[in-house]
């Protein structure tokens, strides 16, 4: 199909056929943009030039440490410079990027970094230990640990380990890139939330981070040298591909280690920030800031939200204070945002601040880099789009993962029909847009990260008093959703809520702890299920 009668001498070369790659991005602009401003972090700054000179040392370095093409390079870094420089940096070298929730506790990194096989490990000052007993607890190899101290935010370097800058000083600034032959090489390992257990690998290409920042210019209608602000953690989904697609436009990365409303109202107002991707969280607390804590701004600040969906009255608040707020949804597996909730102004200008809100909550169509997202029943046929019928989200397109590491029963499951099944459930409106009707497998999604309810049901049960224990999301106006956990007691056992809740924190991490706890006989089918669709109506009422 499609071949001509006679193809001959029409084949592929080197002059015709280069394997897509967001790397390509930033050796462009080192010579196009060499001289703009690429990086700002506190008094930092970083032109072009700078910047994939760095990335450039980072690369040679680690192949001068013993990296070669397909090992994993993982990091334990916040959204600053380095972890920058490790997206292009580490797969200059052939490695792959395999960065780690800083949130996580010592047994869950441990169990990443031996099931990806991390040889080296970028570790910021402030999560040292975490990477020094998280190494020390594992069983096989530990990966080299490399410290990046950060003097803006008064982080000294240990002593313990060699540290970050020290490695680029062994790095040769005319190291040549190597660039991926096939661009269905793997260019990134990113841990799911472990919904349904133990988290699974997901493996990125190059092709499809490479087309997702193309795709994600013509949906945010940028130009030449926007200004963003990586508020969404580069440990989750890349931070959505967006630091590999400024250099495409020129633009100018604004890194900040601890995301307050003054730290984004500072960047708006000091560097012009007119771009950032954040979860609802971010904007309860821009529009929750007290006066005393913003800044005045000229210009309309565009935002891309995704997780739960934000309140209503929470985007009528923030567009009067000068964002613009566009509903974004996708995965781990996906690369981060699929869909959007594409405005239609002809349809949607004229509705009243409350109908838009509710317009703009919607997760919406397809970015223009996938190839079809729909909602289908059980048997893959499409739903109705009624606003009613209720389906899984299902994605084709090539910002889909390669599979999950090590687990090909796993990405056979997530693949079947030729369709990634996201396991969401949602609805399909008569004009096409999607909107999320329940979370499947009871995932609860809190400042943007996934919580398996199962696993935070499992540490409830390890606790000695505790009989049987069920867990679902809680409206919160600060998170979207926390847990609040329903327990049954064994008989004669006090309910000490704040003795449970610190028995889970010593189990889990922090956000996966539940916020509340009921003491109550759980509601159950008559063959035994627990009804959690009455547990999230009493947690509604709370």
């Amino acid at each position: 199909m499609g071949w001509m009668r006679d193809e001959t001498g029409l084949d592929k070369c080197a002059a015709n056929h280069v394997a897509l790659t967001p790397l390509s991005h930033l050796r462009r602009a080192a010579d196009v943009f060499a001289d703009r401003t690429a990086v700002i972090y506190g008094s930092l700054r970083h032109s072009y030039a700078e910047y994939y000179e760095r990335c450039t040392r980072l690369a040679s370095a680690l192949g001068g440490a013993g990296m070669e093409p397909g090992d994993v390079v993982a990091t334990l870094l916040p959204n600053l410079p380095a972890q920058a420089e490790a997206h292009f940096g580490v797969p200059a070298c052939g490695a792959v990027l395999n960065t780690i929730n800083t949130r996580l506790d010592v047994n869950t990194v441990a169990y990443i970094l031996e099931h990806g096989g991390a040889r080296v490990l970028l570790a910021d000052t402030q999560f040292l230990e975490l990477a020094e007993a998280t190494c020390a607890q594992m069983e096989g190899d530990a990966p080299l640990i490399i410290e990046v101290p950060d003097a803006e935010a008064g982080f000294a370097p240990s002593g313990r380990h060699k540290t970050y800058e020290d490695l680029l000083a062994e790095g040769d600034p005319g190291f040549d890139w190597i660039m991926p032959e096939d661009e269905w090489e793997s260019l990134a390992l990113n841990y799911t939330s472990g919904t349904t257990g133990r988290p699974k690998g997901v493996v990125y290409h190059h092709r499809g981070a490479y087309l997702m920042t193309m795709g994600t210019v013509i949906s945010w209608r940028m130009v030449l040298h926007p200004v963003f602000m990586q508020i969404v953690p580069l440990f989750h989904c890349n931070g959505w591909n967006h630091t590999w697609m400024m250099p495409l436009l020129g633009g100018t990365l604004v890194c900040c280690r601890d995301i307050t409303a003054p730290a984004i109202y500072d960047a708006i107002a000091d560097h012009g920030v007119t771009h950032f991707g954040g979860a609802p969280i971010v904007l309860n607390m821009l529009v929750n800031a007290p006066e005393s804590e913003r800044r005045a701004f000229d210009h309309q600040v565009e935002v891309f939200t995704a997780g739960a969906p934000p309140a209503p009255a929470t985007l009528s608040k923030i567009e009067k204070l000068g964002f613009n707020v566009t509903q974004v949804y996708g995965l781990t597996e996906t690369y981060g945002h699929v869909t959007e909730c594409l405005w239609r102004p002809e349809d949607w200008d004229a509705l009243d601040q409350s109908a838009r809100a509710a317009v703009k909550a919607r997760q919406g169509v397809a970015f223009p880099m996938m190839e079809h997202i729909d909602v289908t029943d059980d048997a893959m046929a499409p739903v109705p789009r009624d606003g009613t019928a209720q389906g899984e989200i299902m994605i084709r397109g090539n910002a889909v993962m390669k599979g999950y590491l090590k687990n090909p029963e796993a990405t056979r499951e997530a693949f079947a029909g030729g369709y990634f099944h996201s396991g969401d459930l949602a609805v399909r409106h008569a004009d096409g847009y999607i909107q999320i009707a329940d979370r499947a497998k009871d995932i609860i999604i809190s400042g943007g990260e996934n919580i398996s309810s199962v696993e935070v049901e499992g540490a409830l049960m390890e606790h000695p008093d505790v009989n049987l224990a069920a867990v679902v999301a809680r409206p919160d106006e600060k998170w979207g959703e926390v847990p609040c956990a329903f327990v049954e007691l064994k008989p004669g056992t006090p309910a000490d809520e704040a003795a449970l809740i610190a028995f889970t924190r010593e189990r889990l991490a922090g956000f996966k702890t539940p916020k509340k706890v009921i003491f109550c006989e759980l509601p159950k089918t008559s063959t035994g299920k627990i009804q959690k669709f009455e547990l999230r109506r009493q947690a509604a009422a709370l």
